[in-house]
């Protein structure tokens, strides 16, 4: 595979938790939280005004109405219910973009609803169609061969594809689950060294030492990590020394 000298960096932001201002000026993409799993509209309006300033890329993120669990438990609701979620949101982070005189180029679903459209075929579908219903131009950040990217494809969206910079992978290529031992990466280095890897040869460890080939246009760094500005600030700074140009996949 032929070595990749351009990557976007994004983080899920405007949740009220972490720095984001710090964390704005180290992405390129921000994932705005539309609201419901956390944060309000006061947080994603001023997280998309931060964006525009900084000139980073707004994509909306939206999840379960469960704040107890910061929407990372699946909700269980028909296919209706989650388009209907999902496109408010959406919507949403649309209307508070233009007011703060930035636009929403992207969607990436957050948390439990991300982990279960990867692989479950009618969330996926569901997310996908409420993206077309708000803005068909809209492109869907996801992972490659996933459900959502193949209902994203069926729905005539484009898609971007992700990879995790802070999370470790399991040998099927899905992501081990929160809460499991090692399933948050926090040493700055070793999360700056796998994703050099990945960018010079297309490939990932999983957490048992399996070698995943992944796609990635995207690296998601959550911005509620412990130490989420140092892994970020480690990551630029790798990836300037090794001549990688971090740039936005949506404009």
């Amino acid at each position: 595979m032929a070595a990749v000298r351009r990557i976007d960096l994004n983080a899920d932001l405007g949740e009220e938790v972490g720095d984001d201002a710090a964390m704005l000026d180290l992405v390129s993409s921000a994932n705005v939280c539309c609201g419901v799993h956390a944060g309000g509209p006061e947080a994603t309006f001023a997280t998309l005004a931060a964006a525009r300033a900084r000139g980073v890329t707004a994509g909306a993120h939206p999840g379960y109405a469960d704040r107890a669990n910061f929407g990372r438990i699946v909700v269980p609701m028909d296919a209706g219910a989650l388009e209907r979620l999902v496109a408010w949101q959406v919507g949403a982070a649309c209307g508070l973009a233009a007011l703060a005189g930035h636009r929403i180029a992207y969607v990436k679903a957050h948390g439990a609803l991300y982990a279960l459209a990867w692989t479950d075929a009618d969330a996926a579908g569901a997310v996908a169609r409420a993206v077309r219903a708000v803005d068909a131009g809209l492109v869907l950040l996801c992972p490659a061969g996933s459900a959502q990217a193949r209902a994203a494809e069926l729905a005539g969206l484009a898609t971007a594809a992700e990879v995790f910079a802070d999370r470790a992978y399991r040998p099927d290529g899905t992501l081990v689950p929160r809460g499991a031992p090692g399933a948050v990466l926090h040493d700055a280095g070793a999360v700056a060294g796998r994703i050099l890897a990945l960018i010079e040869t297309g490939m990932l460890a999983a957490q048992d030492g399996t070698a995943l080939r992944l796609t990635a246009e995207s690296v998601c760094l959550h911005g509620d990590t412990a130490g989420a500005v140092a892994i970020a600030r480690a990551l630029r700074g790798a990836l300037a020394a090794a001549g990688v140009t971090v740039a936005p996949f949506a404009r």
